[in-house]
């Protein structure tokens, strides 16, 4: 792979604009993501499984969205390697023309009334294709903004591409929704197509977005000193093992406790509740419009007060709510149902998500750094939210009851918690310096 574009006058450098570039950019790629995991949730199950029992070609769409998470942290792996080896805004590019090709040919993809079986099959290869993409984009976003960001200030900008996943999941909600006012027929035949085909035009807008932005700071200083990284996935996995560890569970909550709040909750509201899937989307879409801010004041706190207590309250907030959760899922009150998921994302998974970035990248040196965050975050959902709404859908099946799923998610959390508070504050250390571990590598000493 080769470096796209050098420096020239229209790229731009201050933190503040990188962070806007890689945020927008990281929304366009989310966009594609959970627009497939809203599909699976509503549609997928009549238009590619069709002869299934409805709870069964429910699991069947789940899982083809599942598999998606397999690929993630191949995605990681690869993009890692490259990004700790000639830059990190290079797999920003890549990455973004590979979640936007397979979305749009979702789009365009014959269901299973035409071609039969060979349709699950070729969506099953796309969602592989998606999920090899998103795993290689969230390590360079999150390392554009924190890289380019001033100590004390780290937690507050790595915010910033963060803020593309509720933006991105507010966008798809809504779009789809859009499109899910037409008539039925019309909307299994052609409607729901469209909003995968939109994802032509958000590509061309993130290409543009990405393609002036200037490597980062960190990465120019190991490329002027010649020190990167012969092996980055083989060196993080030498001189970091325990963080690579800490990384993946710290993940592991925040993950599944989102694919729980966000995709299987539709499921939950429409099958289990029976009330209307325009319930539903809105509520999300109004929860992840509000996460949107609360995940910039969460970054901004983590400067404060350090990562760990920021991190650690969300998934504490989120044991704790897990039962009233249900309880006012279950009352089946419009306000009452959008009240539990707005307070599940906009304090749980916020005050989770906001710091992880920042957190997540402080774990590791500037030559393994790619890498290093990237295995840790793309691993953990394979355990994680790749299989939440899969394995929710089927405890609710089999038990008839929330109650297995609460102590799933709260078993979860804990994980989280641990893990968190195991790891080493981070806020306040200079991610420039050579790391004593990997001053092996980089000198011989």
């Amino acid at each position: 792979m080769e470096r796209l574009g050098g420096e020239h006058e229209g790229q731009v450098s201050s933190v503040r604009q990188v962070a806007i570039a890689s945020s927008i950019g990281t929304a366009l790629e989310w966009y594609d993501y959970f627009l497939y995991g809203t599909a699976a949730a509503l549609i997928f199950n009549q238009l590619f499984f069709p002869e299934a029992d409805p709870l069964v070609g429910t699991l069947l769409a789940f899982a083809t969205y599942g598999v998606g998470f397999v690929t993630r942290p191949v995605g990681g792996l690869v993009f890692g390697h490259f990004g700790d080896k000639i830059g990190r805004k290079t797999m920003l590019v890549i990455t973004l023309i590979i979640m936007g090709a397979a979305t749009s040919i979702i789009g365009l993809m014959p269901t299973y009334e035409t071609i039969g079986i060979w349709a699950p099959i070729l969506l099953v290869v796309l969602r592989l294709v998606q999920g090899f993409g998103v795993g290689g984009e969230w390590g360079g976003a999150v390392l554009m903004a924190v890289e380019y960001a001033p100590t004390g200030q780290r937690g507050f900008y790595g915010s910033w591409p963060q803020m593309g996943v509720p933006a991105g999941l507010v966008l798809s909600t809504v779009v789809f929704a859009l499109f899910e006012q037409l008539p039925e027929e019309q909307f299994l035949a052609w409607g729901w197509r469209v909003p995968f085909l939109l994802s032509i035009i958000l590509v061309a807008v993130g290409l543009y977005i990405r393609l002036r932005l200037m490597e980062s700071p960190a990465f120019r200083e190991v490329e002027e000193t010649h020190t990167e990284a012969p092996m980055p996935i083989l060196d993080v996995l030498r001189t970091y093992p325990k963080n690579v560890l800490l990384a993946m569970g710290a993940r592991v909550g925040d993950n599944m406790l989102f694919y729980i709040f966000t995709v299987f909750v539709l499921t939950y509201v429409v099958e289990e509740l029976g009330l209307s899937e325009s319930l539903a989307l809105i509520g999300v879409s109004i929860a992840a419009f509000l996460e949107f801010f609360a995940i910039p004041f969460f970054g901004w706190l983590s400067d404060r007060i350090g990562r760990r207590p920021v991190y650690m309250g969300g998934a504490l907030f989120c044991i704790l709510f897990t039962f009233p959760y249900f309880w006012l899922m279950n009352t089946e009150v419009r306000i009452l149902v959008w009240l539990a998921i707005v307070l599940s994302l906009v304090i749980g998974h916020a005050a989770m998500y906001a710091p992880q970035a920042s957190f997540l990248s402080e774990l590791f040196g500037t030559r393994v750094r790619y890498s290093g965050a990237s295995i840790g975050y793309q691993l953990a959902p394979i355990v994680g939210g790749g299989i939440a709404p899969f394995i929710a859908v089927a405890l609710l099946g089999s038990t008839g009851s929330y109650w297995p799923i609460a102590l799933y998610m709260i078993g979860m959390a804990l994980i989280t918690v641990i893990s968190v508070y195991l790891a080493s504050e981070t806020s306040f250390a200079d991610i420039t310096e050579v790391d004593e571990r990997e001053r092996v590598f980089v000198t011989g000493e």
